[in-house]
């Protein structure tokens, strides 16, 4: 608890009184930074992996830092990379995915004010360790029969004891669902920390899964069940083939991409990215959303979402114990070779909201949250001077830090970053490297809401 309350102390003291935002702003940029390598050298992580993947990428290469990021505490956060770099061609048997050991990164990401020009404060993210997911028991690996010579999906890093989880694709056992937790796969989406930091929660595409995972070590601790109806019966290394399969369950690469976890700690929110197979002839732009009690591990609600005008969800988190902000968005902008259009926050209120679990499309449909824009991220990027092509096309990971203080008054910050597939190397104007933004809010920009940061006790550094 001590440290936690110095790291505040400090972090606070050296922000105090940096700029002359004032106090009724309108949600704003005051930050923005870079992660493009780590003291193991550039682009490379601190996993300690060495040699390379299927696909000849390095089994260490630092990237997609952005699909969820979670805030451990002072300015220090989780920075979560998805299933692995299979935007590199390799083989499309198993949707060009290799056997990525599924990680997560500790960064702290020195926050200060600016006392030169620019935006008011400055963020230099530093990688300080990547932590390996695993279980202590045995996985179920693809063994790539039939899938030419790409071998065995299990990691060569596999001991006795540690079976690590994998991006590819064809790490299931064909005979269960999918939301068998014996698979290795695991497209790692959404990242929270529990309030003691002891542990952390991640979701997934493949299952959908959601686990728990020590933060320190990685080992997975627990698995929180699902409805069957979000999972698929007949699984396949191919996303494609899957959706065409199966009937019922979630879409193939589209499955539970964002998580909060409540200010009290009790209670996980999933979001799914799109609508379940069975609701999308319905009802396309139906999302469902479902609480979990983390004590009893039971689903407790499940509620409806609409999209507005993007093509799916990536990330939700709590603004207090019953209302929470939803990052929405198409696939447009940097990374796309296009403009960014869409990439809004919206906020809603799952207090008095309708349990949709046991209505069909239409239903639950006519039963969706209400939802108010928050913030439109394209207006805010484009103020501070980025155009509709510097904007990353895969703005994905939401998390509050820590508060700032400003000639104005207090701001809270909320920080984005954009899931890069791992392409940060391309020349010219389509680079597209980890990017974080730090986006200040005040209490009036919540019009009515009050925005309640998450408790925390025990040890969080």
């Amino acid at each position: 608890m001590k440290r936690l309350l110095l790291s505040t102390v400090l972090v606070g003291s050296a922000l105090a009184a940096a700029s002359t935002l004032p106090v009724h702003a309108q949600p704003t940029l005051i930050a923005k930074g870079l992660l493009t390598g780590s003291r193991a050298g550039s682009y490379a992580d601190l996993s300690g992996l060495t040699g390379t993947l299927e696909n000849g990428v390095p089994a260490n290469l630092l990237g997609g830092l952005g699909s969820g990021i979670a805030h451990v505490s002072g300015d220090r956060f989780l920075a979560l990379p998805d299933r692995g770099p299979n935007a590199v061609s390799f083989d499309s048997a198993v949707d060009d995915t290799v056997s990525y050991i599924n990680r997560f990164h500790t960064v702290k990401m020195n926050l200060k004010a600016n006392t030169g020009a620019g935006l008011p404060f400055t963020i230099e993210p530093e990688l300080e360790s990547t932590t390996l997911l695993s279980s202590l028991t045995p996985l179920v690996y693809g063994s790539g029969f039939g899938l030419g010579s790409i071998g065995s999906g299990e990691p060569k890093e596999n001991t006795r004891f540690l079976h690590f989880f994998t991006g590819r694709s064809d790490n299931f056992d064909p005979s269960r669902n999918s939301g068998d937790p014996n698979d290795a796969r695991f497209d790692t989406e959404s990242i929270r920390v529990s309030n003691d930091g002891l542990s952390v929660f991640i979701s997934d595409e493949y299952g959908p899964y959601i686990y728990q995972f020590l933060r320190f070590g990685g080992i997975r601790l627990r698995t929180f069940e699902l409805p069957s109806k979000y999972f698929v019966t007949n699984l396949s290394p191919m996303g494609n083939t899957e959706i065409a399969d199966n009937t019922v369950g979630r879409t193939a690469n589209k499955g539970m991409e964002g998580l909060a976890i409540t200010p009290d700690g009790r209670t996980l929110v999933g979001i799914m990215q799109n609508a379940l197979i069975q609701d999308a002839a319905a009802e396309p732009n139906l999302l469902r959303i479902v609480t979990i009690d983390i004590a009893s591990g039971r689903v407790t609600h499940e509620y409806a979402y609409l999209l507005t005008t993007g093509s799916g969800v990536s990330e939700i988190v709590a603004l207090n114990n019953h209302e929470m902000l939803v990052d929405e968005r198409d696939g447009h902008g940097l990374g796309d070779d296009s403009k960014a259009k869409v990439k809004q926050v919206f906020k809603i209120d799952l207090q008095g909201a309708v349990d949709v679990g046991n209505m069909d499309a239409t239903d639950a449909a006519s039963h969706a949250v209400s939802k108010s824009l928050f913030v439109d991220l394209v207006t805010v990027l484009t103020n501070a001077g980025f155009t509709a092509t510097q904007i990353p096309a895969k703005i994905e990971g939401l998390a509050f830090g820590p508060d700032v203080q400003t000639k104005g008054g207090t701001m809270h910050t909320l920080w984005v970053a954009n899931d890069n597939d791992f392409l940060q190397d391309f020349d010219g104007p389509n680079t597209n490297p980890n990017q974080f933004f730090v986006v200040g809010f005040t209490d009036a920009d919540l019009k009515g809401s009050i925005y309640v940061p998450q408790e925390r006790f025990g040890f969080l550094e």
